[in-house]
């Protein structure tokens, strides 16, 4: 088989065996993100060898973490950000807080050690967004006061996120103190370079051609990529020069516009991500952590929905809307993965380590949609009188 022929039917069995799975997941009332990676699981290397070596897979599959990095920085609005802060920094800052200790000390309990420990304090200490908003009904979202908090929450956690995924990526030095500090350096240089480009160039041209759909994606996506690779000349990760390359288009009056014309092509990337991540569990070290993973996903599963709604409560928010909030965010999150991936990558922390925080994260995807699913209305309900959109 030549390497074209190769690549298409990787291709092929990626993206249909992912809607077969994606049907059953959606039946059995899960995260489609969970059919991605259990494709991996199902036809990778330590399962059925359909895709013997999936290395290439996650080298292209980079660009989708490129691309979701650029979309986030370009959703961050400079003054919807400070109102966000506002109103919910202090609730996510002091249950994250609450979440890395206990996280941390359970995993330090199980023999893991200190830095390892922290790390997946770290890494658990996030809700998905992807869940989260998923389950949530339109109607509730956007035009509700429960909706605004929980997008509060997560947009806040997601920032939280990128600094822990950044650090990792950018600070694989020996000293992690003076790598960090030269990597601001260098990030607020290459923010400055791109936001003097954006104001006196690339504006006035999507001013002048915004109309021409091809040309504002084309620009786009260019900008995200030469950015990138900026980065990665100065000596920092691609991620970091997306992000801020995301952030200088932001001032763009048609942000949305472009966010929503570049997460087809996110989409597309990220599905080979999560793959990628499937297709690398070696079960022979992911045996070992099976115990440390259901006591750690118990620990969040029940942890989460409490300390959220005591923090709601303190803020102000009525008890019922705060108990269902926090069974909402009582799950880890995809950005748990990056953080478990980005430390193995930069040699941060053991395999076992990292597998640990990704069978986690599934089985608090699983634990929690259930959850939800059996009790408030989502878009996925179990019956009519809950299913909502």
């Amino acid at each position: 088989m030549n390497p074209f022929d190769n690549i298409v039917f990787e291709l092929a069995l990626i993206f249909v065996g992912v809607s077969v799975l994606a049907t059953v997941f959606l039946y059995l009332r899960q995260p489609i993100i969970l059919a991605y990676i259990g494709l991996g699981m199902l036809v990778g290397p330590w399962g059925l060898r359909v895709i013997q070596d999936p290395a290439h897979i996650e080298q292209i599959s980079h660009i989708g973490i490129i691309l979701l990095m650029f979309l986030i920085g370009l959703n961050l609005n400079p003054q919807k950000l400070l109102r966000l802060l506002r109103s919910t920094a202090m609730i996510t800052l002091s249950t994250c807080t609450v979440f890395v200790i206990a996280a941390m000390l359970l995993t330090r309990v199980l023999g893991f050690l200190w830095w390892d420990s922290f790390l997946v304090g770290l890494a658990l200490m996030f809700s998905s967004t992807v869940v989260g908003l998923k389950l949530m009904p339109t109607s509730t979202l956007h035009q509700k006061h429960m909706g605004e908090v929980m997008i509060s929450i997560l947009l806040v956690q997601d920032m939280l996120a990128i600094m822990v995924i950044l650090l990792l990526y950018g600070a694989a030095g020996d000293s992690i103190h003076l790598q960090g500090a030269w990597l601001l350096v260098k990030t607020v240089a290459i923010f400055l370079l791109e936001w003097l480009t954006i104001r006196y160039g690339l504006l006035r041209l999507l001013r002048r051609f915004d109309v021409i759909q091809d040309y504002v994606f084309l620009i786009s996506l260019g900008w995200c990529l030469l950015c990138a690779e900026a980065a990665h000349l100065l000596g920092i990760s691609y991620e970091i020069g997306a992000f801020t390359g995301g952030v200088t288009l932001g001032t763009s009056p048609i942000a949305l516009v472009i966010a929503e014309g570049l997460k087809p092509i996110r989409e597309f990337f990220l599905i080979l991500f999560f793959f990628s991540i499937g297709a690398q569990f070696d079960f022979l070290v992911t045996k070992d952590v099976v115990l440390p993973g259901l006591l750690l996903a118990t620990l969040l599963v029940a942890l989460k929905p409490v300390a959220f709604w005591g923090a709601f409560r303190l803020g102000g928010e009525q008890p019922k809307p705060s108990l269902e909030l926090g069974l909402r965010l009582g799950q880890a999150s995809e950005f748990s993965i990056l953080v478990a991936y980005s430390a193995l990558e930069a040699g941060r922390v053991e395999a076992k380590t990292s597998y640990l925080i990704q069978l986690t994260v599934i089985l608090t995807f699983i634990a929690s949609t259930y959850l939800v699913v059996y009790k408030y209305p989502t878009p996925i309900g179990l019956s009519k009188g809950i299913r909502r959109d």
